[in-house]
């Protein structure tokens, strides 16, 4: 009697230096676990966002995820969009259809916003968000969502941004909530940490970290010795991780449903 053929299931994250990263580990162990042996998880690791459609072509392509430096970049190769993907223009999950077509999620939402859970009732009115990337975008839809006004500190700021030269005293006095949604501090560059005076920080203050590895950046610890209430971005993760899951495991039928009620093409 012929053995029964296996259809075998790929995801992968797409990304640039990205051997550090907690999700290959983190979906292989979970298949494993759950016993899904038709399932793998591989790093994509692209020197440029050119490189992708050779990724998307592949024909047992389940699902991706998308890191720096291509959530903005990614969206051009995708046929679709769900609404706060197109609202942040920002993507960090990929669902792929049986016919071929490709749709944008970004994940980053939900995992911030669980992730704060634990401090909503701390959480200030004003913050900072350090950095203008894609994950910067996520972190700024969650504090619209909580009515937390916020003031974007870039390296090269553009419109209403500000550089971090200006961030002083009196800034740092009127947003307590300072979160790090840029890659300083990342690994193997664990020395660095974003250009801020860190003498004003205090116990006032609530500092997050988007970063995971390392588990306690130079940025939190500047704040943890100063008596401010630190997070790093594992928990974000790990729940971004199980809604991007969710995202490419919907049947086909509901997903259907559920792109006619929530997407727009």
């Amino acid at each position: 009697m012929a053995s029964k053929k296996i259809n075998k299931k790929l995801f992968g994250l797409i990304g640039r230096n990205i051997d550090y990263s907690f999700s290959k580990n983190y979906f292989n162990e979970k298949f494993r676990r759950d016993q899904l042996a038709n399932c793998s998880y591989e790093n994509f690791d692209l020197d440029s966002i050119e490189s992708i459609p050779s990724i998307l072509s592949q024909s047992n392509l389940s699902g991706l995820n998308v890191t720096t430096p291509y959530k903005r970049e990614v969206i051009r190769f995708l046929d679709y969009l769900s609404e706060p993907s197109k609202k942040m223009q920002a993507v960090n999950t990929i669902r792929f259809e049986k016919d071929g077509r490709t749709i944008g999620h970004n994940t980053d939402v939900y995992g911030f916003e669980k992730s704060l859970t634990k401090l909503k009732s701390l959480l200030p009115k004003k913050a900072l968000i350090l950095g203008s990337g894609g994950a910067s975008s996520a972190v700024a839809f969650v504090l619209d969502k909580l009515e937390i006004h916020y003031q974007y500190v870039s390296r090269n700021p553009k419109n209403d941004q500000i550089s971090y030269q200006a961030v002083n005293a009196d800034l740092l006095k009127n947003h307590q909530l300072i979160i790090n949604a840029s890659p300083v501090g990342t690994f193997p560059k664990v020395n660095l940490s974003p250009e801020l005076p860190y003498e004003e920080i205090n116990e006032t203050h609530i500092l997050f970290d988007l970063i995971y590895n390392p588990i306690e950046t130079l940025f939190l610890k500047e704040g943890k010795r100063r008596g401010a209430i630190i997070s790093n971005g594992l928990k974000m993760l790990e729940y971004q991780a199980e809604k991007s899951w969710e995202i490419w495991i919907l049947s086909n039928y509901f997903h259907l449903f559920y792109l006619m009620i929530i997407f727009q093409a």
